[in-house]
């Protein structure tokens, strides 16, 4: 099965993750622009009546883009739906989407077969977030066009396996769209994204440290100050477990290094995820691939080093094949 074709031609086979708070319309139009799909959580737009603005300015914006760039056009852009039960803005955020026809749908937290009906009437794809292969069925079986597989290492909410037996696993019984999320931060990774069985990589925490990004400057240069060994996993800011920047617990006045086990069931979505641990606002989400930021610039800069690193990747990886002595049977 190949990809869909609203998933083809981009300039970098890469999907920006929805960062919840920081994504907003100036990075996702600039991704976009710089010919990725950008996203964004549909709860970053609060209170709920503007997401109709963000919709209606991104869909502006991309289509004057497009006319004027008719050789170059922009990559199509995402929303995010969290479908967990205590997501009380589910509905009317779905319905908006449908207004202005969302290309694609990200869901996470509750994979539901009329969702993916909903998208498909009109005309929309659904990408499902993944943690394990049985949630991959289960996301399949109600209807998703394609899997996020969030392997170790990601940044926000991420599971615990290698993405190698992830996408293995996977791939041994899907040939759909097929995407890789965890501590993807340069050219190098996309392209081994690829070579383990992804269509494409999916890029977050590099993101933050982009100017274009709704995030405290302080944030953004921790990204840049932090190497893999500043990740701390946890389920107790949010009760699903995830990784964050062990400064910004410690800025918090918590040890990261004794940090209790939250209750899932206090898992709360309702009206934009409001809590009393301040997760993503005073506990901040990365992943382990911030080593590879070095600086904080803009989105398009970020996007020509990836492409940059990936074509390198590409040629070296073609080198070493050319170079390759061949095998010989022994006599």
């Amino acid at each position: 099965m190949s990809l869909p074709d609203i998933l083809k031609g981009l300039s970098l086979p890469a999907v920006a993750s929805p960062l919840f708070i920081i994504s907003n319309p100036d990075l996702v139009i600039a991704q976009c622009k710089a010919g990725i799909v950008g996203s964004f959580p549909s709860l970053n737009a609060r209170p709920a009546h503007v997401l109709e603005e963000w919709l209606d300015r991104i869909t502006t914006e991309l289509a004057d883009y497009n006319a004027r760039n008719p050789d170059k056009p922009a990559a199509p852009f995402a929303v995010n739906q969290i479908v967990h039960r205590s997501n009380d803005r589910l509905e009317h955020d779905l319905d908006l989407c449908a207004k202005y026809k969302v290309p694609i749908i990200i869901t996470s937290l509750g994979a539901r077969e009329d969702l993916n009906q909903k998208v498909h009437a009109w005309g929309g794809i659904t990408l499902h977030d993944v943690i394990n292969d049985r949630f991959a069925r289960k996301a399949i079986e109600k209807g998703a066009d394609g899997l996020i597989a969030v392997a170790a290492g990601a940044g926000g909410h991420a599971g615990t396996q290698s993405p190698f037996a992830l996408i293995q696993e996977i791939r041994e019984w899907f040939d759909g769209p097929l995407l890789l999320s965890g501590s993807i931060a340069n050219g190098n990774a996309v392209l081994a994204a690829q070579a383990a069985g992804a269509d494409l990589a999916y890029i977050g925490s590099a993101f933050i440290a982009t100017e274009e990004a709704n995030a405290d400057q302080a944030y953004k240069q921790m990204i840049v100050d932090s190497t893999a060994e500043d990740i701390v996993y946890s389920n107790l800011f949010t009760g699903v477990h995830g990784n964050y920047l062990k400064k910004s617990i410690e800025n918090a006045g918590l040890d990261p290094a004794a940090l209790p086990e939250s209750d899932p069931s206090k898992m709360n979505f309702g009206s934009g995820g409001e809590s009393k641990s301040k997760a993503w606002r005073d506990i901040w989400g990365a992943g382990q691939g911030v080593g590879a930021v070095k600086t904080v610039g803009n989105v398009d800069a970020l996007v020509t080093r990836l492409i940059t690193e990936y074509q390198q990747a590409r040629q070296r990886l073609a080198l070493q094949e050319t170079n390759r002595q061949p095998v010989t049977e022994p006599a």
